[in-house]
């Protein structure tokens, strides 16, 4: 291969591999959710106990109390949720295997549909349908596939949603207790509102940014969506206001 011909390939496999590489999204979708439901859930708890106490300290111990119940729990629900989804798409494999086995002909027609959907036709359609059905393990991979938009999980990836779920509801939550720690209550209380929309500002223009969106459209959702949830939390905490013991 010429020189000429090299210089093209190489700029296109950087370009693949770079500039405009694949991402997976579920690491993403897990830390957005781990992270999200963080900022979100403490902020709410912090500001109804800031608006109904004034006092820093509960403030800290209630935030950090919902931060670590709030981590494990997400975390724990990731891992079940991903172990639930194996055993569906586990179980949905084994009936695909008896399909092929007990109803063939109705099988295979379903696989000449899922091509002609795709526009191939005469002698090609029913040469694919011949080479996917001549071995059952395609067959069924095909069918797990098209037919049911199902993809094969193992325990490392629930192991690993529930790592990166837990770990970013943590961070997460960290988030708007900083303030507490260095200002006063009333100070805090604004300033965690800030800080806590900012960051999920930039959550939402990062999603938008390796996904698909306006990244501007993106943060600014997320950051009223958080912040008008979280201020719910902060409403309770007014209309329970604990009195002043005179």
């Amino acid at each position: 291969m010429s020189h000429t011909q090299i210089k093209p390939l190489l700029n296109e496999v950087l370009h693949h591999l770079q500039t405009d590489p694949h991402r997976r999204t579920s690491g993403l979708s897990d830390f957005i959710l781990g992270a999200q439901d963080g900022l979100v859930n403490v902020l709410g708890v912090i500001l109804g106990i800031a608006a109904a106490t004034n006092d820093a300290r509960i403030v800290l111990v209630a935030g950090l109390a919902t931060t670590f119940a709030e981590s494990i729990s997400m975390g724990a629900v990731a891992f079940t949720t991903t172990l639930a989804d194996a055993d569906h798409y586990q179980s949905e494999l084994e009936r695909e295997y008896r399909h092929i086995q007990e109803a063939p002909n109705l099988e295979t027609q379903e696989i000449r549909e899922i091509y002609e959907s795709k526009g191939f036709k005469g002698k090609l359609l029913e040469h694919i349908v011949e080479t996917v059905t001549a071995n059952q393990d395609v067959w069924v991979a095909v069918m797990m596939a098209e037919e049911h938009q199902l993809a094969p999980i193992d325990r490392k990836q629930a192991i690993r949603a529930a790592f990166v779920v837990g770990t970013s509801a943590v961070l997460g939550s960290l988030v708007p207790l900083l303030p507490f720690m260095f200002l006063p209550v009333a100070t805090s209380m604004w300033a965690s509102v800030l800080v806590t929309a900012l960051v999920l500002f930039g959550i939402g223009a990062y999603k938008a940014r390796v996904t698909v969106g306006k990244p501007m459209r993106s943060g600014m959702e997320m950051a009223a969506i958080g912040t008008v949830s979280a201020l719910a939390g902060y409403l309770v905490g007014v209309i329970l206001k604990v009195p002043a013991v005179p």
